[in-house]
């Protein structure tokens, strides 16, 4: 039987991922994810202060044509290849050089909450790829954390919330 990751992170990402144990789950688990009814909450450590207290990020991302390894934000409708992403976020604490902020995916594409920051120039702290190269803040990893998952149970048909606690390199 087909089964393993329905909702995955980036390396370097902490929090929260969804396995399936069997095939059903996974079938259905994957419908909730492609229907956009699942419930998705992570934190995010930025650099600088955001100026608004919310905000939603929107524009299709892509791989970048200089660097295929890279995605970008394109402006809607310019890259064929590039997929429609959405992101909100909430400011949840600013410390001067850097802004906690919450973020609410809405899609759910590769790199979505790094390249959405990125694209606002508030990279993730601890993002070698998207962000400074050189960061003295952490060495752990970007600053990213899966906090909450919400579903339906594919069994029950209940619907269950998780939520996990931020890694003590990110509370400190």
């Amino acid at each position: 039987p087909r089964l393993g990751l329905v909702h995955r992170i980036d390396k370097d990402t902490s929090g929260l991922l969804i396995i399936a144990k069997n095939e059903d789950a996974k079938t259905i688990l994957g419908k909730q994810f492609f229907n956009k009814t699942t419930k998705r909450l992570y934190n995010a450590l930025v650099w600088g202060n955001i100026p608004n207290d919310e905000g939603t990020i929107t524009g299709d991302l892509g791989r970048d044509p200089k660097d295929r390894m890279l995605f970008t934000v394109f402006p809607e409708g310019e890259n064929p290849n590039a997929k429609y992403a959405i992101t909100h976020y909430k400011v949840l604490e600013r410390f001067g050089y850097a802004t906690l902020v919450q973020c609410r995916l809405e899609t759910g594409r590769t790199h979505q909450i790094r390249v959405h920051m990125a694209h606002l120039n508030h990279p993730l702290v601890g993002d070698m790829v998207y962000g400074p190269k050189k960061q003295a803040l952490t060495e752990d990893g970007q600053m990213l954390h899966a906090k909450i998952l919400g579903f339906v149970h594919p069994a029950t048909g209940e619907y269950m919330e998780f939520e996990a606690p931020l890694p003590p390199y990110f509370e400190a």
